[in-house]
């Protein structure tokens, strides 16, 4: 299926790394990462829906109640996009921040650049 790039963004929030059911979250990779996709983050590159899959959930395991709320609307250009964010405890100040980088290929993400931003309370 094919999605836009701002779906793909929030989605990839919510339904990969925001997803503690291993099955939902496999069938959200399938359906939103290309078959070659690449995930960069600051201590490695993750290549693959295997790969990313296993580290998404490595992620959530460390902060499994934990939710990312997007601070702004997704932008797109072209064929990329981005999406800033923070997590943390529903009801408590945010522990950290982000943003997503994507490229996106066939309505897929291709590639997904994480940087972390500084925490502004």
């Amino acid at each position: 299926m094919s999605h836009s790039i701002s779906t793909l963004l929030i989605r990839n929030l919510r339904d990969v790394f925001g997803e503690g059911d291993p099955i939902r979250r496999r069938a959200a990779i399938d359906d939103l990462y290309t078959e070659d996709c690449v995930f960069y983050e600051p201590r490695g590159a993750y290549r693959g829906r295997n790969e990313i899959d296993r580290i998404a959930g490595e992620i959530r395991a460390t902060h499994p109640d934990f939710q990312y709320t997007p601070t702004a609307a997704p932008e797109e250009l072209q064929n990329a996009g981005r999406v800033r964010w923070v997590s943390g405890r529903p009801g408590e100040a945010p522990a950290y921040a982000g943003t997503d980088f994507i490229i996106a290929r066939d309505g897929r993400i291709a590639a997904l650049y994480l940087f972390f931003d500084p925490l502004v309370i």
